[in-house]
């Protein structure tokens, strides 16, 4: 069974949502981020050398990163469904949307927060504001980044998207609004949310 090391209202939400969606035994280990007596865990300080949520443990395999845990369940559980065959040509632009949010979009909203001065030519991310015309532009060609597919990019991203909602600094965007709705009406990201309620 697949242990989750998890700790409500963090980015630990992805890899919750991503495991509801692959309806596979999981079980939740609740980690306090803020404590290090929680944190001493000894199979969590193996599965997540940083110290961060989330982290699983899946028989012998550690691994810890929200987009990483995603793409590693999507590839072990749900190949060809929640993530593109290996030998499948689109298999290059959905890896592009789970690396976005640890590579651009969480960057993107360090600058905002933190009000750096916009610099797209130094900063490997690019700007906040491209960030979310490339959003925008990915979802063009269908209700999803992979168009009429959902996939574990869309756990990622989306839940990143709701983050920006969330936080008030989602622009005023029709296409990233409806994507964020879409998101939410599904079962298994309403069922990973009602675990999060105290």
């Amino acid at each position: 069974m697949i242990t989750l090391f998890w700790c409500p209202q963090t980015r630990a939400g992805r890899a919750l949502w991503m495991l509801e969606e692959l309806g596979e035994p999981f079980e939740i280990k609740q980690i306090d981020i803020r404590d290090e007596k929680s944190k001493a865990n000894p199979l969590f300080k193996v599965a997540s050398p940083m110290g961060k949520v989330p982290a699983i443990k899946d028989g012998d395999a550690m691994v810890s990163d929200s987009a990483a845990i995603c793409l590693y369940l999507a590839d072990r559980y749900s190949s060809g469904n929640l993530a593109p065959a290996l030998d499948d040509l689109s298999r290059g632009a959905f890896l592009y949307w789970m690396m976005f949010t640890p590579g651009v979009l969480e960057p993107a909203m360090a600058e905002k927060f933190g009000g750096w001065e916009p610099n797209p030519i130094q900063h490997g991310w690019g700007d906040f504001d491209s960030m979310i015309k490339t959003l925008e532009s990915g979802l063009s060609k269908g209700p999803w980044l992979m168009g009429n597919q959902f996939t574990a990019a869309d756990v990622v991203v989306g839940a990143s998207v709701n983050f920006l909602k969330i936080f008030g600094i989602l622009p005023e965007s029709p296409v990233l609004e409806g994507y964020v709705e879409r998101c939410l009406d599904r079962p298994a990201f309403q069922r990973s949310l009602a675990r999060e309620q105290p």
